[in-house]
C-alpha cells in the first residue's frame, strides 16, 4: 500500500465559513492530513481566535485567515484573488458556508429567502467556478460541497433551506461530471443534526431533542468531526474514483426520516 494515498501533504485548502463548528473541524482535519488551509469567514475575531488555534495544533502548517461574506460576489472575487497570490493554485475547495432562518413558507420576505440561497447555493456555485482556474493547474483536485439531510428529505426546517441544500446537491452532480475531464472531483456531505454553536438553542429544548434522537438509529448528535473526517476522505487520493457523490453524515437518519 502506498501511504502516500493516505496524506494531503503539499496540499492547499480553502475552507469557507470555518470560524467555527464544521468549518472549523473540517480546517483541523485537513491539516492533520498535511494539507496547508486557507479559512474565511464573516466573523473576523472568530477567524482569528481559530487560525491562533490551528497554527498552535499545527506549528510546522501553513494557516492563513481572509475575512470575507462569500455572499457578496465583490468579496468572492477579492478572496480568490488573495488565493492566486499564494502562486500555488488550489487542490481542495471546501464550500461550507451557510446560514438558515426557518419559518413557515408563506412567512418569508423575498428578500429573506433570497439571502438564503444567495449564502447556501450561489456563493457555492461563483467559487466553484472562480476557483476552477486554480483547481485545474494540478493533475487532480477536488471541491467538497457541504450540503445537508434537508436537502433529501423533510427535516421541519424552513423550505428555502431545504430547496437551496437540493440544489447543491444536484450542483455537486452537474459539476463533478463537465469537470471530471479536467481532473477536478466535486462531492458533497449531508450532515443531519451536529452539535455546533447554530443547532445549540434547538437541542437544548429537551422534548425536541428526544424526538431527534429517536429518529436517529444511533441514538445521538453527531460532531463536527465526524463530519470533517468525511470531508477528508473525499478530498484524499485514496478517493481518487469517487466523484458526484453525496455521503449522508447522519447516523442512519435518512434511513427513518423526520
Amino acid at each position: 500500500m502506498d501511504p502516500k494515498r493516505w496524506r494531503l501533504d503539499g496540499q492547499l485548502a480553502l475552507i469557507t465559513g470555518a470560524s467555527a463548528g464544521i468549518g472549523r473541524a473540517v480546517a483541523r482535519e485537513l491539516l492533520a492530513f498535511g494539507a496547508d488551509v486557507l479559512i474565511v469567514a464573516r466573523d473576523q475575531s472568530g477567524l482569528e481566535s481559530a487560525r491562533d488555534e490551528l497554527l498552535e495544533e499545527f506549528p510546522e502548517r501553513e494557516v492563513a485567515a481572509f475575512v470575507a461574506d462569500v455572499a457578496d460576489d465583490e468579496q468572492r472575487r477579492e478572496l480568490l484573488d488573495w488565493v492566486e497570490d499564494f502562486g500555488q493554485g488550489l487542490h481542495i475547495l471546501v464550500n461550507n458556508a451557510g446560514g438558515n432562518l426557518s419559518k413557515p413558507a408563506t412567512d418569508y420576505t423575498e428578500d429573506e429567502w433570497r439571502q438564503i440561497f444567495e449564502i447556501n447555493l450561489f456563493s457555492a456555485f461563483e467559487l466553484s467556478r472562480y476557483a476552477h482556474p486554480l483547481l485545474t493547474r494540478h493533475p487532480s483536485s477536488s471541491i467538497v460541497n457541504i450540503g445537508s439531510v434537508s436537502g433529501l428529505t423533510h427535516v421541519r426546517t424552513g423550505a428555502p433551506y431545504g430547496m437551496s441544500k437540493a440544489a447543491m446537491h444536484q450542483m455537486t452532480r452537474n459539476l463533478a461530471v463537465e469537470w471530471a475531464e479536467d481532473g477536478v472531483r466535486v462531492n458533497a456531505v449531508a450532515p443531519w443534526y451536529i452539535r455546533t454553536r447554530r443547532t445549540s438553542s434547538k437541542l437544548a429544548d429537551p422534548d425536541y431533542l428526544d424526538e431527534v434522537l429517536l429518529r436517529t438509529p444511533m441514538g445521538r448528535v453527531g460532531e463536527p468531526e465526524e463530519v470533517a473526517a468525511a470531508v477528508a476522505f473525499l478530498c484524499l487520493p485514496a478517493a481518487s474514483y469517487i466523484t458526484g457523490e453525496c455521503i449522508a453524515v447522519d447516523g442512519g437518519f435518512l434511513r427513518y426520516g423526520f
